[in-house]
């Protein structure tokens, strides 16, 4: 097989599984980002200190490595723009996930507010990746707005429930023609070997690795997971049938 690279607006990518930094303790975060293998990790604006440069997270992922901020916090479309450009301005590049979420009970994204700002930042020369409701209509609102993928959705933020959402996301995977990256509620490598088998670009992840008992170990098992689920749907996985087919044949042997 060769090369199979993520095109995410003009990079292109080997490693289809994104890492968020939000609950990795500093000391392992190295560790976790080169046993996960990402090329991207996203990181709170609220983590960055520009000033006290032995406690900038920045400091503590390896070089070459995307940053990508999000815009946690946002409540409305103008905080994430306000986010965007402030981390922008202090370095961080033009890549951006936004995080539109005034609801703080189940942490869901205002899709209506996501779509506002992603159509402005487009137009600021943002490289956006909008975390949303998996909602087809918004999904298509999205990509005509300009952003580099979708990131719909697996269950609420944090929860490690898996692909709740599965069905509504497979009709993102086959309507949009934009990445689809599977973001928030992945909590097992099977989860994610999941939803890469569906057909999604990659997925992104948090809490899994960060809570788990080695979480060197659950980054590494995560990436194999998730380069397994890619080989898998590229092969072409046999479909399902309602009745039993032998794998050997049943007639012949005793005649």
């Amino acid at each position: 097989m060769g090369k199979d690279l993520l095109a995410i607006g003009n990079s292109l990518i080997a490693s289809r599984l994104f890492l968020g930094t939000g609950k990795i303790p500093l000391p392992k975060m190295k560790q976790v980002i080169e046993a996960a293998g990402t090329q991207v990790v996203t990181v709170a604006l609220r983590r960055v200190d520009f000033d006290r440069r032995d406690e900038n997270i920045l400091d503590f992922i390896p070089d070459g490595t995307i940053i990508m901020p999000n815009t946690s916090g946002a409540r409305t479309a103008a905080e994430a723009i306000r986010l965007a450009h402030l981390a922008r301005a202090g370095g961080c590049g033009d890549w951006v996930k936004i995080e539109v979420i005034p609801d703080q009970k189940y942490l869901l994204p205002d899709n209506f507010e996501t779509l506002k700002a992603t159509e402005q930042l487009v137009k600021d020369g943002f490289t956006v990746l909008p975390y949303m409701s998996p909602d087809l209509v918004v999904a298509k609102s999205l990509e005509a707005a300009g952003a580099a993928a979708v990131m719909p959705l697996g269950a609420p933020i944090g929860t490690n429930r898996g692909l709740k959402m599965k069905e509504l996301i497979n009709i993102i995977i086959e309507e949009c023609h934009v990445p689809v990256i599977v973001d928030a509620g992945i909590g097992r490598p099977s989860h994610a070997a999941e939803a890469m088998e569906m057909g999604a670009s990659a997925v992104l992840l948090n809490t899994a690795i960060a809570t788990a008992d080695d979480s060197v170990a659950m980054a590494l098992a995560f990436r194999l997971a998730v380069e397994s689920g890619r080989i898998a749907y590229l092969a072409g996985m046999g479909g399902e049938t309602g009745y039993a087919r032998a794998s050997s044949p049943l007639t012949g042997f005793l005649d």
